[in-house]
């Protein structure tokens, strides 16, 4: 099998107790740019904002 380009970043909550992980296609997420997306954290009940960065 060929190996794709997909990474896997990963975004803390502003609680610093939620996280989540996700693998990227760098093709889709244009040069520099961070993933973000609205993610529900436990610890604070209520959805806010996750800012993802590459992981090894």
């Amino acid at each position: 099998m060929a190996k794709g380009k997909t990474t896997y970043q990963t975004g803390k909550s502003e609680s610093g107790l939620a996280w989540y992980t996700y693998p990227v296609q760098k093709r889709n997420l244009p040069q520099g740019e961070k993933l973000k997306l609205m993610k529900y954290d436990k610890k604070l009940r209520k959805h806010v904002e996750f800012t993802f960065k590459d992981t090894k």
